[in-house]
């Protein structure tokens, strides 16, 4: 029981940090630097315990000490009694004019990142150069370091130096080797989530939950959360990481997004928007399909409306002349015989032509001979409008008299029109 308590105990310890003085992982061959490892020590009552142990890749060292002196390249790492080894550094010797030395530690996002290009044992760099993936981002007139106050993401790649010496005179430009440089992420990008509603809790609004992760080495790194609607802040920048949406606006929930910053706002990243699992996931909320507003004319009616197809009113005969009803007009026309007529010239298509289902080109005899015998009628009606007196002693409908009356006849159009 004790020993599981004690392996169980042990698995939780966490690993000790090495750490190295000065902070440089490239240096001048024949130089020494001080490696520090820091640790959990356990009190045993040991003649002499040995808390620290050391390696030079799988060799043990023979120094049981907290810190030791080395000078010869490789890769270190120590171990406290009981606890997982370290991380290890890596340490290279140079016997180049110029080396580019960089933090042995990792950066993070936010932190600043300084690089320092150092020549043959501190001699002065003149027309100092720094490079980034082979473009000039610095020039200094003698020895200077590169800082970068926050760094980020992009500020990661492939780093190189150059400048003269006077030995003793002034050389040529000369070239450090190239060190890659990179930035850890101190945390993800949030992503916003909904937080399921237990069955207890029916009704109220949503609750949305801005989620992300912190780098491990960085776990207790304070961060505080933000939350937006489409560019409204619906609650600034506090600790709590959750924000309850309305019930009157959970429509809407697919226009949210958070952001998530640390307390100095070095570093800020933003969430997507809101993506709901699938339609129907909320009983008030609709799916957008799309992260961008769309106007308003294509979000309301995206599809146009279709056409409709009405059957043309029926045919009636209207005088042009008068508008006024005239009963002796209706009782000439009743006399005359049935004709196939059409509605108003240049609205309704002839009925004819409405009934015939063929496709191919009307009849242009009939429809001749239907616009003659409309024409007849139009001229007794005028004649009938001029002299009332001589129509009424008439028995029956008299030939067409050869008269011009000045009426203007409109050929009938086929249109299209209800």
């Amino acid at each position: 029981m004790w020993a599981l308590i004690v392996l169980l105990f042990l698995a939780t310890m966490e690993k000790p940090i090495l750490s190295l003085h000065p902070p440089w992982t490239t240096i001048f061959k024949g130089e020494r630097v001080i490696l520090r490892c820091d640790g959990y020590q356990p009190l045993l009552l040991e003649p002499r315990p040995i808390n620290t142990l050391w390696y030079l890749g799988h060799q043990l060292l023979p120094s049981h000490k907290k810190t030791i002196e080395v000078q010869t390249p490789g890769i270190y790492r120590c171990q406290t009694r009981g606890a997982p080894v370290s991380d290890p550094i890596h340490l290279s010797m140079s016997n180049d004019w110029l080396i580019l030395q960089v933090p042995y530690a990792m950066v993070f996002e936010g932190e600043p990142l300084v690089i320092r290009c150092r020549g043959w044992y501190d001699k002065v760099i003149y027309k100092l150069h720094y490079y980034k993936d082979g473009h000039v981002m610095r020039y200094f007139h003698s020895s200077a370091n590169y800082t970068i106050p926050q760094a980020r993401a992009s500020d990661s790649g492939q780093y190189q130096c150059s400048g003269t010496l006077r030995i003793p005179v002034e050389s040529t430009p000369m070239f450090s080797a190239k060190v890659v440089v990179t930035i850890q992420e101190l945390f993800a990008s949030p992503v916003l989530k909904v937080v399921p509603k237990p069955d207890s809790r029916s009704g109220g609004g949503v609750t949305l939950h801005c989620e992300t992760r912190l780098h491990p080495q960085k776990r207790d790194t304070p961060l505080q959360f933000s939350f937006y609607k489409y560019s409204r802040p619906v609650r600034r920048f506090d600790w709590g990481s959750e924000y309850t949406v309305p019930e009157t606006e959970t429509e809407d929930l697919e226009s949210y997004w958070c952001e998530s910053a640390t307390v100095t706002r070095s570093v800020r990243k933003r969430s997507p928007w809101l993506q709901l699992a699938g339609r129907g996931s909320f009983s008030s909320t609709s799916s957008i399909t799309t992260r961008a507003p769309q106007p308003a004319a294509m979000s309301r009616n995206p599809v146009s409306k279709p056409l409709s197809f009405r059957k043309p009113p029926e045919p009636r005969l209207v005088p042009s002349g008068t508008s006024t009803p005239n009963s002796t007009l209706t009782r000439a026309l009743a006399s005359v015989p049935s004709i196939p007529t059409a509605g108003p010239t240049a609205c309704s298509p002839l009925t004819s032509l409405e009934q015939s289902a063929s496709p191919s080109k009307p009849n242009m005899d009939l429809l001749l001979q239907e616009m003659q015998q409309l024409k007849s009628l139009l001229r007794q009606v005028m004649l009938e409008l001029k002299e009332p007196h001589k129509v009424l002693g008439l028995k029956g409908i008299p030939k067409t008299p050869a008269l011009d009356v000045g009426v203007s006849l409109v050929t009938p159009q086929i249109t299209g029109r209800d």
